[in-house]
């Protein structure tokens, strides 16, 4: 008989879950004030003139210092995606330490940088739910050395920039979000190398932002501006220092750079 209450109480349990995670899905997908894609926020707010800078890093860290004093000195807060790897780097404590104790957003980006899903056939999963979990569980585990908790940073973008609906589902299910970068420009591409086929220098990714914003009709409201924090040597082409252009133009178009919590409250 308690076996039987116990399973009863657990599977209701269970379904309280499943429904609170299909009720926040359901809220994310039907709230116009968002773009999402495969249940990722990928734009906030079209009708507000806020923008959210966003940086990412893994491996490399050589544009921190540029970056950091750029923002500060602009009065800029910024959001900060980092892995599990860059976080327990100790070359990088003292950015991440900076960038923390000056009130940006500092977030996950996965433990090791994991390919969630294949690049030409999004629906095939290279990871099970018990490894996904677990690298992002490290993940976090990293950023606690630095009182950085999941309750401080709900908001998780995925590495590569790549995922799946099932990932963003899974995502849901352990209380995060995911996000991504909004599509239209060519700021993610500053961590490309002049080898690569898809190449794009600095020049052209600045002229694509004002280009973007110039022919869209609700311009660069609600965007989430992905770039890098470092790049590879072979890059020395550095887009991070163009921020402060950058930062300039945004400001001179009356665009509110804010975190991406800030963006993307309700």
């Amino acid at each position: 008989m308690c076996v039987n209450r116990v399973l009863r109480i657990n599977l209701v349990l269970l379904c309280v879950v499943l429904l609170c995670a299909t009720a926040l899905r359901a809220q994310i997908r039907s709230d116009s004030l968002f773009s999402v894609d495969h249940g990722a926020i990928i734009r906030g707010n079209s009708a507000t003139k806020s923008v959210a800078l966003v940086f990412t890093g893994d491996e490399f860290a050589d544009g921190a210092e540029t970056i950091a004093r750029t923002l500060r000195d602009r009065g800029v807060k910024a959001s900060f995606f980092f892995t599990g790897r860059f976080y327990r780097n100790p070359h990088f404590k003292s950015v991440i330490v900076r960038l923390k104790r000056e009130g940006h957003y500092l977030g996950p980006h996965s433990d090791e940088h994991l390919l969630y899903c294949d690049w030409n056939n999004r629906d095939q999963l290279l990871v099970d739910r018990e490894r996904f979990e677990y690298d992002l569980n490290q993940n976090f585990k990293a950023m606690a050395s630095f009182g950085i908790h999941k309750n401080d940073a709900r908001f998780f973008l995925p590495p590569f920039e790549w995922y799946n609906q099932t990932i963003s589902d899974w995502t849901v299910a352990i209380d995060l979000q995911l996000v991504n970068f909004t599509p239209g420009t060519r700021s993610n591409a500053d961590y490309t190398t002049p080898e690569m086929k898809n190449y794009v220098d600095s020049i052209t990714i600045m002229k694509s932002i004002k280009d973007y914003e110039a022919r869209d009709p609700q311009g660069l409201n609600g965007f989430i501006m992905l770039a890098h924090i470092g790049v590879a040597p072979a890059r020395t082409d550095k887009f991070y220092n163009r921020l402060n252009e950058l930062i300039a133009f945004l400001k001179s178009k009356k665009y509110q750079l804010v975190r991406i919590d800030h963006l993307l409250k309700s």
